[in-house]
């Protein structure tokens, strides 16, 4: 059966488009049609029927399929070889093969026709479902956004991402009021998938419609920073929301309503649209404290005190005579929420019915300063954590380096003493350094002369120091040289003068230098040195004796030299 592939093809991107149901899906769903409608036709659901689409040429193929075998035992599926071979001599049929019997479209009744119809529609309605549910199962407890397309009296149907949703009445905020093609928002309870199709429960008078708006508008909230424990709602009267955080520094309560009251007027501008009074939202403070937990839950009353039962989930809160109807609320919805809000059966009594009936309760300042004494406590230990003091590999724990410690000597004296403190410390290191790098030099005693000779060797530092005595004074040998070089200066030969000037630097150097005590102590001369001298001094004037000088030259020389 040939058909138009460019108007079959337009065909199925259209129903893809406004379906979402891909065109793989649509043509799996046609020939399952035509294969059921045509088995109809045919007269039994056990007939063998095939059909074969073809979008590119065009082409649906579809037929009846009978096996040839030597003897026929049900001619609705079989046939027998010489019957085959009669139909189709082009082909020689032996038993075993296949005998094709094709269906043209005249073939198909007006019935057989709207039974495909009728099986389409069925199919794509059970696909679309399938794709709500798939759709929507991920967003239960989330809000989603529509627009109002029908409005009556038992409420209203609103279109969602293809596919409509009816909100009942009773699931509306109090008496709001919408017209068709208003945007509203919704919160997604639940998500079911039956006979029918799936099924979307959504509402927004239930607590997760409010604490969905709370994570949007309230940052804090949305990054966890802010946990919401517990959420008591009457929708269009009142609401409590029990607010915690871990962080002892952020007050969750104040975060939640905001300067003014800003961040709180948002959340209650979106709640119910239809009377002057809009929803209350009261912030509570959670605690692990029973007892101040309901007091808090009480509020807009101030709690006097309280007498809890943990067994039995009751709890006696006392509060001022004149505060009553506050703590009950009107028609009872203040202490109903809070009875929902803490899971604890509260009696609200006046301070002159307890002391009446005598009643000793734990006041509210007792009960919040113990408190507020954890929180301190938690807040220093989350301070001391959140700066540990990191230790070196090797080092054992709790070690300080050098340069951070504090000396209680330093601390007393102050920056001052610890300043001249450190300057004497510098002075002492350096003269230590002067002393070990300046050359030793050692007394000498007047009667015994001392010489330090330097060691033969420079790589020996210590050596066993010696004394040696002399029999002259330093007194002594002064004016024996100094009378030996005025001998020198009286009869001067020409190299005997060069000789004795140099031997008299040298002495001159040797009497300016310190005595440097690096070796073994000697004497200046020797005696056997002082008597070669004395034999040296005889020979030079026994031979320049006779020698005619003359002395201007030395004079004109001494003169240079000045």
């Amino acid at each position: 059966m040939a058909i138009n592939a460019t108007d079959f093809l337009a065909a199925l991107e259209e129903i893809e488009a406004s379906k979402g149901i891909s065109k793989e899906a649509i043509l799996q769903f046609l020939e399952e049609s035509l294969i059921k409608a045509y088995k109809k036709q045919l007269g039994g659901d056990d007939a063998n029927v095939r059909v074969n689409i073809d979008v590119e040429k065009g082409v649906i193929d579809m037929c009846q399929v009978k096996d040839v075998v030597d003897e026929v035992e049900d001619d609705f599926l079989q046939i027998s070889v010489a019957d085959a071979n009669a139909e189709d001599s082009k082909k020689k049929y032996k038993a075993g093969d296949e005998f094709l019997i094709p269906a043209q479209i005249d073939d198909l009744r007006k019935a057989t026709a709207m039974s495909v119809k009728s099986m389409l529609k069925q199919k794509f309605a059970e696909a679309e479902k399938n794709i709500l549910y798939e759709t929507f199962k991920d967003k239960i407890g989330t809000l989603i956004t529509g627009k109002v397309e029908k409005v009556d009296e038992r409420g209203i149907s609103v279109n969602i991402v293809k596919t409509s949703v009816y909100l009942p009445k009773k699931e509306l905020i109090g008496d709001e009021r919408f017209i068709v093609g208003e945007t509203i928002k919704i919160y997604v309870g639940d998500v079911s998938s039956g006979t029918k199709g799936a099924h979307i429960d959504v509402t927004r008078s239930k607590e997760g419609f409010l604490r969905c708006l709370c994570a949007e508008e309230i940052h804090e909230i949305y990054d966890g920073t802010i946990q919401i424990k517990a959420i008591a709602r009457e929708a269009g009267e009142r609401s409590k929301i029990a607010v915690y955080s871990s962080d002892p520094k952020i007050d969750p309560a104040g975060a939640c309503i905001g300067p003014n009251g800003s961040r709180i007027q948002k959340i209650v501008s979106q709640l119910g649209n239809g009377g002057i009074n809009k929803e209350k939202i009261d912030i509570i403070g959670y605690s692990d404290n029973t007892a101040l937990f309901i007091m808090e839950a009480l509020k807009p009353a101030h709690a006097l005190g309280i007498i809890v039962n943990e067994e039995a989930k009751t709890a006696t809160v006392v509060v001022k005579d004149d505060s009553l109807s506050l703590a009950i609320g009107r028609r009872g919805v203040n202490v109903r929420l809070a009875v929902k809000l803490t899971g604890f059966n509260i009696d609200v009594k006046t301070e002159s019915q307890a002391l009446e009936e005598g009643l000793e309760f734990t006041s509210y300042e007792e009960i919040q300063a113990i408190e507020d004494a954890k929180r301190e406590q938690a807040q220093a230990v989350v301070e001391e954590q959140a700066t540990p003091i990191s230790v070196l590999p090797g080092l054992p724990e709790g070690y300080v380096a050098p340069q951070d410690r504090v000396y209680e000597e330093e601390a007393e004296s102050g920056d001052e003493d610890l300043k001249e403190a450190l300057e004497a410390e510098a002075e002492k290191k350096e003269q230590k350094a002067e002393v070990e790098e300046a050359p030793v030099v050692e007394e000498v005693k007047e009667e015994k002369p001392v010489v330090e000779e330097k060691p033969a060797k420079a790589e020996k530092k210590e050596e066993t120091k010696r004394e040696v005595k002399t029999t002259t004074s330093i007194e002594d040998l002064e004016k024996s040289l100094a009378d030996e070089s005025a001998r020198k200066a009286s009869k001067p030969g020409k190299k005997n003068f060069k000789k004795n000037n140099k031997k008299a630097e040298e002495e001159e150097e040797d009497n300016s230098k310190p005595v440097i005590s690096t070796g073994e102590r000697m004497s200046i001369y020797t005696e056997e040195e002082l008597r070669q001298m004395e034999e040296e001094d005889k020979e030079a004037e026994e031979e320049y004796e006779d020698e005619d000088i003359d002395y201007d030259d030395y004079d004109e020389y001494y003169e240079d030299d000045r």
